[in-house]
């Protein structure tokens, strides 16, 4: 009977879950731990909530570790102990000490959401639809002591569409992660791929996003709020304000109509939804959430919310 290959897969993200279930439901691969972060305060109740990737491991039947910090001596143990061939990496949440990234006899593979090396860093998939990208995807990569600079293993694309959100993105490039990464480790057993080291002089970086990064620039041209709108939801949201409450806009398009007011200036609202000047041209705002809580239609907000153009959104 032909060994399997032994396992150690790191996430805690949902982005990770999609690799993790691909890889327990082959046959040649033995996921013997699952590792991922302690179980977290979540919700306004501030229960304690296990991460996703915890989850769907123990749906799987799968043992779990959630160490505080895996870079201490009896984290490193347990690992050591198991003799992996792989770790696969994603969206876990922790740096990895080189001894620990020393510990797999082949590789410790990570699956990261750009095509490297532009986007190194915590937020690749809202970056790339802020700037407004054409196409993004999938890097399997050699993990080293440098923030996600390991040498390429494998690849794979997707076009990124203008109504793209990062919501949409991440649940596409997380299906596409877990395909690869099943090719990827296929192909370094099979000798049918070598690293390639990454041109550091085209590496970019992004950072961990905050839940300012959310406000709208209302002086931006309508395409790149737009864009900005996308890449910040689910979260941290795009946000701005109207008579100092806090507005959530979800969903707006580009306008072909002229923006006859200054940057922020609602100047007109209509069957189609609410008309906003900016920077370079008008977008019109389709989906957005007041103090209700609650994500409306730009028809249904009106309701509730009567705007008599011509009114500015504020600065928070």
């Amino acid at each position: 009977m032909k060994k399997k290959t032994t396992l150690i897969y790191m996430g805690s993200h949902d982005f990770s879950v999609p690799a993790l279930q691909m890889l327990a439901a082959q046959d040649d691969f033995h996921i013997s731990l699952v590792v991922t972060q302690p179980d977290r305060p979540k919700g306004r109740g501030k229960k304690l909530a296990p991460s996703p990737v915890k989850t769907a491991a123990l749906n799987l039947g799968l043992d779990v570790f959630q160490p505080e910090n895996l870079n201490t001596k009896d984290a490193r143990e347990k690992l050591l102990s198991l003799q992996p061939d792989f770790f696969v990496v994603a969206a876990f949440g922790q740096i990895l000490s080189q001894k620990i990234l020393d510990i797999p006899k082949l590789f410790p593979i990570n699956i990261h959401a750009s095509l490297l090396p532009r986007y190194r860093g915590a937020s690749p998939i809202q970056a790339a639809i802020l700037n407004m990208d054409k196409i993004t995807g999938i890097t399997t990569m050699v993990m080293g002591k440098d923030l996600d600079a390991g040498d390429i293993l494998l690849t794979a694309t997707t076009p990124i569409s203008e109504q793209d959100t990062a919501q949409d993105l991440h649940d596409r490039l997380g299906l596409i992660g877990a395909d690869l990464i099943g090719k990827t480790l296929r192909a370094v057993l099979n000798e049918r791929i070598e690293p390639t080291p990454q041109d550091h002089s085209k590496a970019t970086y992004v950072k961990l996003l905050k839940k300012t990064d959310g406000e709208i620039d209302w002086a931006l041209g309508n395409r790149q709020i737009c864009a900005h709108i996308n890449a910040m939801t689910p979260w941290p949201g795009a946000f701005t304000t109207l008579g100092s409450k806090r507005i959530k806009i979800y969903k707006a398009r580009a306008s072909d109509l002229p923006s006859p007011q200054d940057p922020g200036v609602i100047f007109q609202c209509d069957k189609d939804g609410i008309h906003v000047a900016t920077g370079n041209g008008s977008l019109v705002i389709l989906e957005l959430m007041g103090i209700s809580g609650k994500r409306l239609k730009a028809g249904e907000f009106l309701c509730g919310h009567k705007i008599d153009p011509p009114v500015k959104f504020d600065s928070v």
